[in-house]
């Protein structure tokens, strides 16, 4: 009974905080945003596909995918209103040339609010909407009609994101191909990746104010309004976060989490948030098909401070010179292993002790595009990172310096932080919002 009275206490503190304001969804209703995304998706068809397809030399690309086993693709090619792939559909798109543009055909599916011609042809026997044999041999009769002289399918031993065609599919498709077109078939893994990576600028107000709430959501979870020293434990902290999100009608793509680190003993099992504590945190949120990625740092003030130790706000302008140097490396036609390189080599001529571990964002929270290091593969990472940037991409700067504290016996402590960032058509990076240059303090 005294647990239970306890964790009834803990969940009071967290529900009705003394003097709490609530944050708002800066986003509109969910009808308006599924017609901006709609326009989003309409120039992303119409501008971004056929640049690619022609980069890739690819004429024809062939999308099949079934019910709750869509393409990663998928998300990238339909309305917000389209959640699964309803049976079978197959997506075709073939190149007409730059004069007649990229030809957009839906074998089932639908339209997608006018973007794709439904394609059907009452000549074939049988309903050709449904998944089953009459379906491919629609997909004969519009790959022979056309006859293209490449045919790209997403197929990689590489890149996830360009691996959406199954197995199952596959073999249904080499038979609807017939020999002659089969010879015709290239794994342009870089159409996929690089069109689901390609953020439009349109995109950016949305969002701005996607960051700039989690940005709110973290202060306020780093505060009194949410944290009580000596009571309240991290996953206290997560399970708001949760609830936080619930409540303002975004979705996350990964479990938040808050750790401490804290001078003398590690915290071990001990999950309680003490007076003297740093916390990190790392959290996302999804709304209109993107996601965002940010870690931020905290101090829990001790009785009678009103600042983090000295050491401790070191600690947090070393990490901040990394995140300067990356940011600095990053360059359009460099590849993530490149920049992984330059920035690890700037990074121990000025003297930092740090790990880098940075990659795209956007459609996906770990998204498509190049790896700028994994943490533990700090040698660069073959293949995902051999992929070169280019402009028009979003980037979560992810990384950690690590530095001994004097305030804390010299106790090393990492920094780990994470920040969103727009690389710019013309070469240029900035972040989304303002990134974190002074710690979060908590009490006092």
């Amino acid at each position: 009974m005294k647990h239970r009275l306890e964790w009834l206490a803990v969940v009071l503190i967290l529900a009705i905080p003394a003097g709490a304001q609530e944050l708002e969804n800066p986003l509109p209703d969910l009808r308006t945003q599924a017609s901006i995304e709609q326009e989003w998706l309409k120039i992303r068809l119409e501008r971004v596909l056929p640049m690619l397809m022609r980069e890739n030399n690819v004429q024809m690309w062939i999308v099949p995918m079934r019910e709750y086993n869509e393409d990663p693709v998928f998300s990238s090619l339909v309305s917000a209103t389209t959640f699964a792939a309803r049976r079978r559909t197959i997506y075709v798109f073939f190149d007409r040339g730059k004069e007649k543009g990229v030809e957009r055909l839906a074998l089932g599916g639908g339209s997608q609010g006018g973007l794709y011609t439904s394609y059907r042809d009452t000549t074939l026997e049988g309903d050709a909407e449904l998944f089953g044999p009459e379906q491919w041999k629609l997909l004969t009769k519009v790959v022979r009609d056309r006859d293209p002289e490449t045919i790209a399918v997403d197929i990689s031993d590489t890149h996830a994101f360009a691996d959406g065609l199954s197995a199952g599919e596959w073999e249904q498709l080499r038979e609807a191909l017939g020999e002659k077109y089969r010879g015709r078939v290239v794994h342009a893994e870089r159409l996929a990746l690089d069109y689901i990576s390609i953020r439009l600028p349109d995109m950016m107000p949305t969002y701005e104010s996607m960051m700039k709430l989690v940005h709110q959501m973290i202060e306020k979870a780093f505060s009194t309004q949410v944290i009580t020293p000596g009571v309240t434990t991290t996953q206290d902290v997560v399970w708001w976060f949760r609830e936080e999100m619930r409540r303002l009608g975004v979705g996350t793509w990964f479990q938040p989490s808050v750790d401490i680190q804290r001078s003398g003993k590690d915290p071990g099992k001990d999950h309680t948030i003490r007076r003297g504590d740093l916390l990190h945190c790392d959290v996302g949120i999804t709304a209109m098909r993107l996601n965002t990625d940010t870690q931020h740092l905290a101090y829990v003030l001790k009785e009678g401070e009103t600042d983090a130790p000295q050491g401790l706000k070191d600690a947090l302008k070393k990490s901040n010179e990394l995140q300067d140097i990356v940011v600095g490396e990053m360059a359009i036609g460099s590849t993530g292993n490149e920049v992984l390189k330059r920035s690890l080599e700037a990074m121990k001529r000025k003297g930092i002790k740090g790990t880098v571990y940075s990659h795209p964002v956007g459609q996906h929270g770990h998204g498509a595009g190049p790896l700028i290091g994994l943490w533990d593969r700090q040698m660069g990472v073959p293949g995902r990172g051999d992929v070169p940037l280019r402009g028009n991409m979003w980037f979560s700067v992810e990384l950690e310096s690590t530095s001994p504290v004097p305030e804390w016996g010299n106790k090393e402590v990492s920094m780990g932080q994470e920040e969103d960032v727009f690389l710019g058509e013309d070469g240029s990076v900035r972040w989304v919002a303002p990134r974190q240059t002074t710690l979060h303090l908590i009490g006092g």
